[in-house]
Order: C-alpha cells, then sequence, then structure tokens
C-alpha cells in the first residue's frame, strides 16, 4: 500500500484529493496546516507528498525545506494556486520535485503522482555510486559534485539537472525532456525556469574554468561536452 501525505487547508480540495487518491487504491492522510504536516510525516512512514503552499502555521516552502532535511529521496508535489514562474522557481529551489497550478485536472495529477512513485521507485534500486566526466565528479552516496578537486555546491534541482546532463553527456537534451526527466512534469513554452537552471549550473560549474562543459544548441536544447 502506497501511503499519501497531503497539506491542504481547503477542506473542500483536501476531501477531493483524498476521495480520488483512494480510489485509486492509496492511503491518504491529510493535514489541514503547515504544522501538522510536518508532525505527521515525522511520525508516519510516507512514500509521496502533495503540499499547498499558501498554509497556516507554515508555510509550504517552509514546510519543504523542513522535509528535505529529514529525506532528501521523497517526492514532493506542490499543488498552489500560486503560478508565476517566480513561485515555480522557488518551489524547485526548496526541492519540490513537481508543481501543478490549481484549478487543476485530477487525472493529471495522478499521473504526475505515478510517474514521481516510478521515479523513486527506480532510485531506489539504483547502484551507481559515483558520475564522472572530463574533471566533473558526481558522489551520489554524499550528493558532492567537484570539478577538478573543487566543491561546488548545488541546490536539489542544480544537482539534479546536472546529473541528467552527465549521464546524458555528449548529446543533446531538449527542454521537453529536461522537463519531463529532471522535473517530472510537461514543458510550460510560456516559462523559462529550465534555461534559469541552465544559467545557475554555467555559473557554478563553468564561470571559474577554462574549459566550459555545457553548451547550448539553439533551437534544440543542450549538451554536456568538454
Amino acid at each position: 500500500m502506497i501511503h499519501i501525505l497531503v497539506i491542504e487547508d481547503e477542506k473542500r480540495v483536501a476531501d477531493l484529493l483524498k476521495i480520488g487518491l483512494e480510489e485509486n487504491g492509496y492511503q491518504v492522510m491529510v493535514a489541514y496546516d503547515g504544522e501538522m504536516g510536518l508532525r505527521l510525516f515525522r511520525t508516519n512512514a510516507f512514500e509521496l507528498i502533495i503540499s499547498d503552499i499558501i498554509l497556516p502555521k507554515r508555510n509550504g516552502f517552509e514546510l519543504c525545506q523542513e522535509i528535505r532535511k529529514a529525506d532528501e529521496q521523497i517526492p514532493i508535489l506542490m499543488l498552489t494556486a500560486l503560478g508565476t514562474a517566480d513561485d515555480k522557481l522557488e518551489g524547485f529551489d526548496v526541492g519540490a520535485d513537481d508543481y501543478m497550478v490549481k484549478p487543476f485536472d485530477f487525472r493529471e495529477l495522478l499521473a504526475r503522482v505515478k510517474a514521481l512513485l516510478k521515479r523513486r521507485a527506480v532510485t531506489n534500486v539504483e547502484v551507481v555510486k559515483e558520475l564522472a566526466y572530463a574533471d566533473l565528479t558526481i558522489n551520489f552516496e554524499r550528493q558532492e559534485v567537484t570539478r577538478n578537486g573543487v566543491p561546488i555546491k548545488l541546490s536539489p534541482k542544480e544537482y539534479n539537472l546536472l546529473a541528467y546532463l552527465v549521464e546524458n553527456a555528449e548529446r543533446v537534451v531538449s527542454r521537453v525532456e529536461i522537463a519531463e526527466k529532471v522535473w517530472n512534469t510537461h514543458f510550460d513554452t510560456g516559462t523559462n525556469f529550465i534555461d534559469v537552471y541552465i544559467n545557475y549550473l554555467r555559473k557554478k560549474m563553468d564561470k571559474n574554468f577554462e574549459v566550459k562543459l555545457i553548451h547550448t544548441k539553439p533551437g534544440v536544447g543542450f549538451i554536456l561536452h568538454a
């Protein structure tokens, strides 16, 4: 049985999520504020979390940060009325794995839940401990990145994006592919959050090094190439 924690202060939405998810075979617990959500997370075992951002007592961004301190792997889906690019970037920066804007189609939410759980299952059987390309090394056990021996501090989403680029080194990856494989979401051509994260990575990975690794293929995507 897959256990899901729903953190939503609007009872109508919380009830809709609980009923719909349970009809699809999941077991659901509901919290109506951020503090209650954190308390339930710490005292129960869950495979996935769905959280609003605007919550009483502790907002979803703060909640996500606290959860990430305790568990770096549990999938977190933010479900909120806040739909600007800045809101999405902040959500990903604090550790969210996916982001949906209200109002939402329950069928799409269910598809994203399944995708997040599938990715978690694949991650749990991953045996690769370290990945290297050129002078770049990613240690998956310690979640550490170095280039030419120099430690590079990355946010969770920057780390996941870099890992995907390294896993697909020497191959052009499109924005659509990155959105689906790294964010588990559909690419919205009206937003530029993927380009924003590529720029974040470039500043940390390439700016102080002679050899640039991250390159843009105009109109196509990005490639990690030395």
